[in-house]
Formats: structure tokens, C-alpha cells, sequence
């Protein structure tokens, strides 16, 4: 069989001979699988099984699990699918693999972060929504004369249901007479009105006043209310004849009034100018919608009641109260008898079937720990490991029997706590009926699967092999995985620090002034220092915020060193650090250079003290560092500019004029004009998925033939776009802008990725290491705050062994680093802890423990504590 077809390529006599005891064996079998990295791949993993696919980041085990076996399965599905319907559905690729048997129908579920749309609730993506707005229209109380709507009437995403205010949102932007007259002592003449325009227009306007007999001297708090609501509020607009009061002589001229509130709005709708749209966004105030009381629908639509409360009264409370609401209904059985009396007229048959529908479905969420969120709760206030939950949930609920369920990391952004449970869905998932492939990094989840298959044994183009595929214990027997000495960590905490290297994971032993590795005491604010060596030289103080579930909270984070926010999914650590610390420090800092203290821009926070000692914020995400192929890892970091400027300035180059602008491939001049400078065509096939080829002009490489005419030491600009990090280090060690960046990507572990790779190729994960290698190079400014929300997310524990030592480093040069972490090696190795909890939602918000992680591990009160607890034991016991 010609190893370059794929299976969709065979001819179909070669698929039929295919031993019939190869596919009905119980494993799935893939053979020549060469998709991105992967070396020619065969490789066997049971059906009906939890099986791991593990290694270090871009060692090839997406591509294996993700980009080879559920493609190959979703291809599969689509040839069943008719011709025309397959013109209307988002198809995916044809994996590069000769062939894969044994292969059942496969549902992935991908790592991704709540969608941008405020629209996108719990509700929405768990489809729960659905089935309480048809319980609403069919089995709903109604209002006497109100006639029966339907159920789209209940949503606020759709025509019928939208608030005609609100258009759906919740939110109204309107302007009111505090924020249109903030002074109200002044008068008119003095410029009480502050949003009416400026300069001549303003006078313009007061002119009409004066005409139209309305007082402009009296301060605008002693004029009747009537004229103080048609000053701002009419919508009239009288045309009259002006004398205007000037020093000199005019003409009247015939002149238009305008209310301040027609002014505001009128240039936000129509004004082309930013500076003026800017000036009239002041005047605006966002708030619930005053008719429809935040909740985005009709007055139709809430004069509907379900046991007495209203669909966004249900919406808003947690899933857990919404469970004990539709219980009653849910236990009458058919005949309208009950063990509980249920709401009167809500007892139909139809109301029994879609409540029992209802309690069945939130019951898997209760069971994944998720009882505290609401339906209502927008997807992009949740973490991503809620998120995952969420979509779990849905598959569990689904019923399915002999599919293969294809997991990124299930267990990311989930307390060690939270993974307990998700254990146990995974085991229920396989005990239905269905086989589980997860890419995983988390070593307390791999340690309970059924197969363990790794890919290695580094990453890039020295990755790319099977090294084990067999039961989990066997690898301990494999010396060239990385894997290997992690998963004999001892269970409980996930191990991300390498139990072999006798060292901190930034590679060396913290110290303090005096030498001492282990310190104790205060410093002079009173506060304990860290027990690492590390003590803050001073505090960020934030008292009373209140954000989500934080109510009303005061924190001190700890300056110059690292800090690791804990707790369990819901506690409030990304809110604390993402949007609250975010919010309050990027507002203190302003462009001068002066910092503040005391109250805010940020409403969440009452005071905040020690904003002054901090000069910069960072924040490192995991968002992708662009959205097109035209971004990449050399143009992001700013590496490529000084590339191009060497090959400006080779003797070929000077004799043609070029300048470095001829060697971008985003720009016309140097780029191949047939692809527009992408290396690639797209090619539409009528009933077959969408393709990509290499340009057939420029053949992939991006640049017009007389571009590539020109060469540094021997290569084209081409070709270095093609060069892994780590080759592209000792080409460009002479060039110091050059090789600065491509050393700090070296430090991240990113010296397999290619310099031109596109950033769509990026992991979540890379991207973030992108970010920070990209910071790391710049020269230091000044005492700067580091903001991380999970950056361990997506990383093997070796790739988190050298995310620390630049973290460490970053802290060592005399900055801060905050970080949110799940991992336990991760925060038994930081300096302070700050442990959110006790629990998630309401329960949550509350600081349960702060202070060294040893102090935190030794709470009786946190749930972090007892994992915590070893990790801190193994990260002392180096240290001896």
C-alpha cells in the first residue's frame, strides 16, 4: 500500500479486504498517521477504555488524538451525511494517516474559554434554556386574558422575546439629568449643562432659551422641575428667531433647539468624529434596563409565572434552587396524583415530562459540583474549567452508547478538589457503553486511565514518535519519556516539578539577605514574610470589593515576590486577579507616570493603598496572539523587523534597493501577488470539504521569485521563516536583536516552533509562552506587576519546570507576579498564598488562608490545604 494515500484515497476493494478480525478485535488501530509532526505513526488503543495521550507540548499528541483519529471519524460521518446538507455544515480536514480501523463515531470536546457574547449563558450552552421556556409556554400560569406565547417569547436573543429597550441585553445606556448637569449650584449662563455642546453651539443654545422666555441665571437647582425635564428631556425641537447677546452687532438668524439628551444621542449615532463620540460617552450611564428590570424580555413574557416566580427569577437563581422549584411538578405522575402537591394548573402532563427532563440534566451538573451557577450567568464570567464541565455535562446527559469522546484536558483550570468528581464522570462516560481518548497533563487523572499512550520524546521535529502505548505502569520502564518521572509522583497533588533535579523549579535555591533559605518574622507593615527567603518590601492594599461573588472583600497582595492564588472552580480567583487587580492597577497607572491611592476608577473596589509602588502592568493570557495565518511567532515578537533589516542590508540587496519592506509577506513589493503573500491558495470543492494548497506561483514560500533572489549567508527570507528557534539560535548568533528573542523562546521551552508558523497553529499554552518570552526580552522599566490567570494550562509538568524559572526570574529582577494556579508544585514553590473559597458561587469570595504555603497547607479550613500539604513536604525535602 503506498504510504503517501490516505484512507479516504484507497480504492474502496482495498478497504473491503481489510481482515475482518483487525477492526472487531476491541482496539482502534491506526496505521501511517503523518499529520503535522507525527514520523509515520502505528499505533493500537482499546475501545471501551479510558485511554491518556500524554507529552510535552508540541510533542504530537493532539495531532494524534485530535488532528488523526477524531478527524478521521468526523470525515467518516460526513460521507453518510447527503451531498447538499454537506454544503451547509463546517466540514474539517482529511488527516494525513494511510489507515485507521476499528474506528466508532467520535464527538470532541476541545479546551476552549467562554465565547466573547454576553448572550452565551450557562443556559444556552447546556440548551437547559430551551426546555425551561417550553415549560413556560406550555405549562406556564398565565395572567387572566393573557393569551399562550410562544416559546421563543422567553428568550431574549430572539424577536419576539427582546425587550424593546434593552434589545434583549439587560443593560440600558441612558443619559439622566445627574449625569448631563453634574453641578447643579450653576446656572446655565455658567455651563451647568455640561453635555450640551461647546463653543459657539452651546451659546447658540442658550440663546434659543432666552428667546423662548426660560430662565439661564438662576442655578439650575431652583428652576421648576418641569423646565428643568424639558431643558434636557424634550424631544421637540422649535425653530425660532434669535438675536444673539454678543459684544458687537449681528444679524438674528433663525435658530433650532436641541434637548441635551437629542445632542448626546444624536452624535453618538451620527458623529464621525472619535473625540466628540468620547466626550459624549461621559454623559451616558449603563444600568439594568428599568422595563424590563435587567432581564432582557417583554412584560408579556414576565407576567408569566412557574410555581410563582418568573423565567428570570428561575434564570437567576442557582441550579441547586432550581432543582428543589421544579421537584414537586417532576414527582406527579401522570394521572396529576403526587407524593408532593405541585403548583395549581401547572400539573399537566407536559409540565411532568419536561421538569423530570429538566432534574435529570441539572442533576449531572449538581454531581460535577456546579450547583452554584445560575442559568443565567454569562459564559464569559466563567472559568474554562466551568466550561469544560458545562460541555461534559451535556455529553453525559446524552445518552450515547458506542462513541469515542475525544477530551483536551479535561481536568484544566479544575482544582485538584474538582477533579475528583470529573473522575468519575470519565468512569461513567466508559461504563455506558463508550471509549474516552483525553490528552492530558494532569498526572492524578493519567494515573487512573486504562492505556497510557506517550508521544515523544521532545517536541516539534525531535518529537512526533510513539514511545509507549500499553497499560499505565508500564512506562515506568520507558527512559527516553519525558513523562516517566512525573507519573511516579506520589498521587494526590500532580507533580510538577521534576522529583529527580534536586532543585527549585527555577533551577536554583532562593535565599535571603542573609543567606537563610528559610525565614521567618515580619516586616514593617506587620505582615508575615513569605518563609522562601523572599520578603515583601511592601503591600497592595484593596479593601471592600465587590465584583461576581467577591462581597465586600479586603486583600493584600504581597509586592517583589510571586503569589499564587488558589481555590477550588467559582471561588473568585480569576475575578480577584484578572478583572479586580487588572481593573485597579491598569486605572492607577496613567500615562505621566504618576500613580495613585486612595478611591479608584474601578467601582468594584472601595480604597486601595500601595498602588503608588507599582510602575507597569502586564497581563499574560492564554488568547491567541493573532487570528490570521499573517501572524506568527517572528512577526509577534518583533524578531522578523530585524531579520528583514539584515537582509536590507546584504550587497544584493543594495544593488537592487530593496529596502527591509521587500521582505515582509504583508505588504506588496517582495510578497507573491497570487496569494497575496499567504503561501497558500483555498480550493472549494462542491460536496467535499474546503482544501488548502500551496500557492502554485510561489510554491508555499510567501515571496515573488526576485525576493528570494536574494540571500543571507547562503539562505532566502523564505527559508528562515522555515527554521525551528532552535536552529534559527546559532544562524543569527552575531545579530543581537535576533538572537536576544530567539534565546528567551529557548528559555520558555519554544525552541521547536518554527519561526513563520502561523499564530491559528498556536496552542493556548504557546501563545501565553510567546507573550512572556516576548516581555522577558524587553529591557526592564521600573517595578512591574505580572498578572497570569492559569499559566500552566496546557503544559507537560517539564514545560511547567521552565515556565517557572522564567516566573522566578521575573520576580528575581525585582518585579511581581501573581499568578491563579490549580497546580500544587506550582504554589508550594511561590512565595505567598492567597486561597479563596470556602467553596464556589455564593459559597465562595471569601479569603479562607493567606500566607506562606506552608501556613496555607496547614489550614484546617481550606479545601487547597490537604494538597497542598505534599506538595509543600516534597519542595522542603529538596531544599534539605
Amino acid at each position: 500500500m503506498p504510504s503517501t494515500q490516505t484512507v479516504s484515497e484507497l480504492p474502496i476493494e482495498a478497504l473491503i479486504s481489510v481482515p475482518s478480525d483487525i477492526a472487531a478485535d476491541g482496539y482502534v488501530r491506526v496505521r501511517g498517521a503523518r499529520e503535522n509532526n507525527l514520523r509515520n505513526v502505528d499505533v493500537s488503543v482499546p475501545r471501551d477504555a479510558i485511554v491518556a495521550f500524554t507529552g510535552v507540548s508540541g510533542s504530537g499528541k493532539s495531532s494524534l488524538a485530535f488532528g488523526t483519529i477524531y478527524a478521521e471519524a468526523q470525515r467518516r460521518y460526513f460521507e453518510s451525511v447527503a451531498p447538499y446538507a454537506r454544503r451547509l455544515i463546517q466540514q474539517g480536514h482529511n488527516p494525513k494517516v494511510e489507515m485507521i480501523t476499528g474506528l466508532p463515531p467520535a464527538v470532541a470536546l476541545q479546551q476552549r474559554r467562554g465565547t466573547a457574547s454576553s448572550r452565551s449563558t450557562v443556559g444556552t450552552v447546556t440548551t437547559l434554556s430551551n426546555s425551561l421556556r417550553m415549560l413556560f409556554s406550555r405549562a406556564g400560569s398565565y395572567p387572566a386574558g393573557g393569551g399562550p406565547l410562544d416559546s421563543d417569547a422567553f428568550s431574549p436573543n430572539t424577536a419576539a422575546g427582546a425587550c424593546p429597550e434593552c434589545h434583549g441585553l439587560g443593560v440600558a445606556h441612558t443619559v439622566t439629568e445627574a449625569s448631563m448637569v453634574p453641578d447643579p449650584s450653576l446656572s446655565i449662563r455658567d455651563g451647568a449643562i455640561a453635555a450640551w455642546p461647546t463653543a459657539w453651539q452651546g451659546k447658540n443654545l442658550r440663546d434659543i432659551l432666552i428667546h423662548l422666555d426660560y430662565d439661564v441665571d438662576t442655578p439650575w437647582s431652583k428652576l421648576p422641575k418641569e423646565d428643568r425635564d424639558w431643558i434636557l428631556f424634550t424631544e421637540e425641537q422649535p425653530v425660532v428667531e434669535v438675536m444673539p447677546e454678543r459684544d458687537r452687532v449681528e444679524k438674528p438668524y433663525k435658530g433650532r433647539f436641541w434637548s441635551a439628551r437629542s445632542h448626546v444621542l444624536h452624535t453618538l449615532a451620527h458623529s464621525k468624529s472619535d473625540t466628540q463620540r468620547e466626550r459624549a460617552l461621559r454623559f451616558m450611564e449603563s444600568g439594568p434596563c428599568r422595563q424590563c428590570g435587567g432581564s432582557g424580555l417583554t412584560h408579556e413574557a414576565l407576567a408569566v409565572t412557574f410555581a410563582g416566580k418568573t423565567i428570570a427569577e428561575l434564570n437567576a437563581v442557582p441550579l441547586a434552587e432550581l432543582a428543589e422549584v421544579i421537584r414537586p411538578t417532576s414527582e406527579l405522575t401522570h394521572a396529576g396524583t403526587a407524593s408532593r402537591k405541585a403548583p395549581s394548573g401547572e400539573d399537566n402532563e407536559i409540565a411532568v415530562a419536561i421538569t423530570r427532563d429538566l432534574l435529570q440534566r441539572i442533576t449531572v451538573l449538581l454531581d460535577l459540583g456546579l450547583g452554584y451557577l445560575a442559568l443565567g450567568r454569562a459564559t464569559p464570567t466563567l472559568s474554562p474549567g466551568e466550561m469544560q464541565r458545562l460541555r461534559i455535562a451535556t455529553q453525559l446527559r446524552s445518552g450515547l452508547f458506542g462513541v469515542v469522546y475525544v477530551l483536551d484536558e479535561p481536568s484544566a483550570g479544575l482544582h485538584p478538589a474538582d477533579a475528583e468528581p470529573l473522575l468519575a464522570v470519565l468512569q461513567q462516560l466508559k461504563s455506558s457503553g463508550n471509549s474516552v481518548f483525553v490528552v492530558e497533563h494532569n498526572m492524578d487523572i493519567v494515573r487512573h486511565a486504562d492505556w497510557l499512550v506517550d508521544v515523544g520524546p521532545k517536541a516539534g521535529e525531535q518529537g512526533g514518535n510513539v514511545l509507549y502505548s500499553g497499560p499505565v505502569a508500564g512506562l515506568a520502564a520507558v527512559e527516553a519519556s519525558l513523562t516517566r518521572p512525573f507519573l511516579a509522583v506520589e498521587p494526590g497533588v500532580g507533580g510538577s516539578v521534576d522529583p529527580d533535579d534536586g532543585e527549585d523549579p527555577d533551577g536554583a535555591h532562593r535565599t535571603g539577605p542573609s543567606g537563610e533559605r528559610d525565614g521567618t518574622g515580619s516586616d514593617s507593615t506587620g505582615h508575615n514574610s513569605t518563609g522562601r527567603g523572599r520578603t515583601p518590601c511592601s503591600w497592595l492594599e484593596l479593601s471592600d470589593i465587590t465584583r461576581h461573588n467577591l462581597r465586600g472583600l479586603d486583600v493584600s497582595v504581597p509586592l517583589r515576590v510571586l503569589t499564587a492564588v488558589t481555590g477550588v472552580s467559582g471561588s473568585g480567583k480569576s475575578t480577584l486577579v484578572s478583572h479586580v487587580l487588572a481593573d485597579v492597577v491598569g486605572s492607577g497607572l496613567h500615562g505621566d507616570g504618576s500613580r495613585e491611592s486612595g478611591p479608584v476608577a474601578a467601582p468594584t473596589v472601595g480604597d486601595v493603598a500601595g498602588l503608588h509602588h507599582v510602575d507597569r502592568l502586564v497581563t499574560v493570557d492564554q488568547k491567541p496572539i493573532g487570528r490570521t495565518p499573517r501572524s506568527n511567532l517572528a512577526t509577534y515578537t518583533g524578531l522578523f523587523d530585524a531579520v528583514r533589516k539584515e537582509f536590507a542590508a546584504t550587497d544584493e540587496a543594495k544593488a537592487r534597493g530593496y529596502g527591509a519592506g521587500r521582505f515582509s509577506f504583508n505588504v506588496a513589493g517582495g510578497r507573491c501577488e497570487i496569494c497575496q503573500g499567504e503561501g497558500f491558495v483555498a480550493v472549494e470543492l462542491l460536496f467535499l470539504p474546503g482544501s488548502y494548497g500551496p500557492c502554485p506561483e510561489c510554491g508555499g514560500s510567501r515571496y515573488n521569485p526576485e525576493t528570494l533572489e536574494v540571500r543571507y549567508h547562503g539562505k532566502t527570507v523564505a527559508e528562515v521563516l522555515g527554521m525551528t528557534v532552535d536552529s534559527a539560535s546559532g544562524f543569527f548568533a552575531d545579530v543581537p536583536a535576533v538572537a536576544r528573542s530567539l534565546q528567551t523562546l529557548r528559555e520558555v521551552g519554544l525552541g521547536y516552533l518554527r519561526l513563520g508558523q502561523p499564530a491559528t497553529e498556536l496552542s493556548g499554552g504557546e501563545a501565553q509562552r510567546i507573550k512572556l518570552a516576548t516581555e522577558l526580552q524587553r529591557a526592564r522599566r521600573g517595578h512591574t506587576m505580572y498578572l497570569l490567570d492559569e499559566p500552566t494550562t496546557g503544559l507537560h509538568p517539564a514545560d511547567v519546570r521552565l515556565l517557572m524559572k522564567q516566573l522566578q526570574r521575573l520576580v528575581d529582577s525585582g518585579n511581581t507576579v501573581v499568578v491563579v494556579e490549580h497546580e500544587m508544585d506550582v504554589v508550594a514553590a511561590a512565595d505567598w498564598v492567597i486561597d479563596l473559597g470556602p467553596a464556589g458561587g455564593d459559597k465562595g469570595g471569601k479569603v479562607v488562608a493567606a500566607g506562606t504555603p506552608a501556613v496555607v497547607a496547614g489550614s484546617s479550613e481550606s479545601r487547597t490545604a490537604p494538597y497542598l500539604s505534599a506538595a509543600v513536604r516534597r519542595f522542603m525535602n529538596r531544599l534539605d
